[in-house]
């Protein structure tokens, strides 16, 4: 089975992400952090709802 090498997946970022130590931050860096989480909720939900639009537009034409 070969290896693989290509870049790091999402889910290891996100991984990454979740298993990170929250300590050594200080409250600023907390609420930064807090910040820039919730504003990628809100791009992947902004995301999702353009997915959503793009299938049933494709569903409606296709007549699913």
């Amino acid at each position: 089975m070969e290896q693989d090498d290509s870049p790091l997946r999402t889910n290891d970022a996100l991984t990454a992400l979740v298993q990170a130590d929250l300590d050594p931050l200080s409250l600023a860096e907390l609420e930064a952090r807090i910040a820039v989480l919730q504003g990628e909720i809100d791009r992947t939900r902004r995301h999702m709802e353009r997915a959503s639009l793009h299938r049933a537009s494709a569903d409606a034409l296709f007549k699913r």
